[in-house]
C-alpha cells in the first residue's frame, strides 16, 4: 500500500511539473504578446502609419470606438478597419522609446 502511494504522488508531481513548464514557456509568454498588442493598438493616433493583418499599409485619418479609417496608396482611397485588424504601427511615440530605455 505504501508503494502504491508514493508512485501516485510521484505521477502526480509529474503532471503538476509539466503543467509549470507548460505555462512559463508557452502560456505566460502569449499574454505578454497579447498585452503588448492590445497597449499598440489602444495607442494608435491620427497621422500614424500602419499595417493591417491582411498587409494594407496605410496612413490613420480617423479614430472612433472600434473604427479606424485610413488612406492607402497614391490616389488617396479610404478603408475603414477594425482596431483589431491592425498588426503593427510603424510611427514611434515618445512613450514607447521611453519605455525601451
Amino acid at each position: 500500500m505504501n508503494e502504491q502511494n508514493a508512485a501516485l504522488i510521484q505521477s502526480f508531481g509529474m503532471m503538476a511539473l509539466i503543467f509549470v513548464i507548460f505555462y512559463f514557456l508557452l502560456i505566460r509568454p502569449q499574454k505578454k504578446r497579447e498585452k503588448a498588442a492590445t497597449a499598440m493598438r489602444n495607442s494608435i493616433e491620427v497621422g500614424d502609419e500602419i499595417i493591417t493583418i491582411g498587409g494594407i499599409i496605410g496612413t490613420v485619418v480617423s479614430v472612433k470606438d472600434e473604427y479606424l479609417v485610413i488612406e492607402t496608396g497614391s490616389d488617396r482611397s479610404k478603408v475603414r478597419i477594425t482596431r483589431w485588424a491592425v498588426q503593427a504601427n510603424n510611427t514611434p511615440h515618445e512613450s514607447s522609446v521611453e519605455s525601451k530605455k
